[in-house]
């Protein structure tokens, strides 16, 4: 398709290279995650780079429509954008980062799969999208892809040698992996809906480039709300101390960082704005390759070896999600 763009030209397939654009983005922040995860804890990480994005997109705003804070939305606008941030950085965001910990960003990585398929029923359920049997059959390859990576036959502990079915990741990490997978789709529907709101109060003689960075005042709003969704979890649990210690941690606070820029400032931005300039199933599966982009990296970086089984978990699941939009 053609459109016109923010960048003052036209250029056609703009919205799927941004959103291969985006699936490297994500590539890096999983990897950067990883590392800062470990280093500062999942819930540190999270408001860390929620706080840092929404300074970046208040400076990014100002230098591009004069103002460093979305003006124009309106009550639905910040009802719905909220509410998405909750549902998918909150919570989907705090299995995300918390999976990590638990069986590491690839698998983490690949439970994301799970996110186009889910922002598709969401969209049946909130918005009246059509599914039809193919969504519900490209949903089982999905699930079959991501069983055939994580299940394996292994020996009884009792010694009799009888092989059984059994996970080969923990168990918790397999629950995280599905609440980020799904607050994930959930969260971005929700943003839709937000988000049509929101152009909604955008006034005919406001400036030519808030239509077109409308995306990043959104993230903006579900950046803020989703920090403090995550700030009043740490303060109920008391752990607000360890906000305070992690620029101590230097190496830490510095991959905090650049998840803060690769992820939630130019990932999330970019990737409301593929959903502008193309259609939103082919922006979906595009930016659904972080499985399969972030396989070689991180086997490099940590001298893993991928079986056999597990690249055609991928293969199957990233098969799921193509099916899911493209047929």
């Amino acid at each position: 398709m053609t459109a016109e763009n923010p960048f003052g030209c036209t250029m056609e397939h703009l919205g799927e290279l941004l959103a291969l654009f985006v699936a490297v983005l994500w590539t890096a922040t999983a990897l950067f995650a990883d590392v800062a995860s470990h280093r500062l804890g999942a819930m540190t990480v999270n408001i860390i780079r929620l706080t840092l994005a929404t300074i970046f997109i208040a400076i990014t705003l100002m230098l591009t429509t004069g103002s460093p804070y979305p003006v124009y939305a309106g009550k639905q606008a910040w009802f719905w954008l909220g509410l998405s941030a909750l549902v998918g950085y909150t919570f989907g965001d705090f299995c995300l980062f918390n999976s990590y910990l638990v069986m590491g960003a690839r698998f983490g990585q690949l439970f994301m799969t799970l996110a186009p398929p889910t922002a598709a029923i969401a969209g049946w359920i909130l918005l009246g999208e059509r599914m039809e049997g193919k969504s519900w059959l490209a949903m089982a390859v999905t699930l079959s892809g991501i069983a055939v990576s994580i299940l394996s036959k292994k020996e009884d502990k009792e010694g009799d040698h009888k092989k059984r079915i059994g996970f080969t990741i923990p168990v918790k990490g397999v629950f995280l992996g599905l609440g980020a997978g799904i607050g994930q789709g959930v969260g971005l529907v929700l943003s839709k809906i937000g988000m049509n709101h929101y152009s909604q109060d955008i006034p005919a003689d406001a400036p030519r480039m808030m239509e077109s960075m409308m995306p990043f005042a959104a993230t903006m709003m579900r950046a803020m709300v989703g920090a403090l969704g995550f700030i009043a979890i740490m303060g109920l649990q008391k752990n607000l101390h360890k906000l305070v210690q992690a620029p101590k941690d230097r190496k830490g606070f510095s991959y905090a960082m650049l998840t803060t820029f690769f992820g939630p400032f130019l990932g999330v931005g970019f990737s409301l704005m593929a959903v502008q300039y193309t259609n939103a199933g082919i922006a979906q599966t595009l930016m659904a390759l972080t499985p399969v982009l972030i396989i070689l990296p991180y086997c490099l970086i940590y001298k893993q070896k991928v079986k056999f089984r597990e690249m055609i978990g991928v293969t199957l699941s990233m098969a799921g999600v193509a099916m899911f939009f493209l047929l």
